[in-house]
């Protein structure tokens, strides 16, 4: 097993294309089971006006030979603070970059984003059918409802 950030110092890369995912072996290959992944304090920049956006990420995953390092993962999805992209873009690409690199058996990620021009915009993705009877908890998420 080599990582590039476990143990290390490690700077926060300067962009999401420029993180290192690391990933390290499977502890229990063969049983299906679930990982999840909270991200409540993610910030990107809006490409069009260069404000920060915020949302609150959960990404689940069925594992297959290996699962993502979390310390990586943590440095990967800060580099979005000065990327400017869309919500639906910063999701599914987070979601699509874990599954290629990754190769679990099943992956989806919830972007529950706070609101912009006041109207919050949630957005989902997964990569397929979720592994029949595996236990998938709701994410639970609150949609925005604002002070009241």
């Amino acid at each position: 097993m080599q990582t590039t950030h476990l143990g290390q110092t490690s700077m926060l890369p300067h962009s999401p294309e420029a993180a290192t995912l690391d990933y390290v072996p499977n502890p229990r290959p063969g049983r299906p089971y679930l990982v999840r992944f909270t991200a409540p304090e993610f910030t990107s920049l809006c490409p069009v006006t260069g404000q920060p956006d915020f949302a609150h990420l959960v990404i689940d995953y069925a594992p297959a030979e290996t699962i993502v390092e979390s310390k990586s993962l943590k440095l990967f999805l800060g580099a979005f603070r000065n990327h400017a992209a869309f919500h639906e873009d910063c999701t599914v690409g987070i979601g699509e970059r874990l599954f290629t690199e990754m190769k679990p058996v099943w992956l989806r990620i919830g972007g529950y984003w706070y609101p912009r021009g006041g109207i919050p915009i949630d957005v989902f993705w997964q990569s397929g059918a979720p592994p029949q009877g595996m236990w998938l908890p709701p994410q639970d998420v609150p949609g925005y409802r604002g002070r009241g």
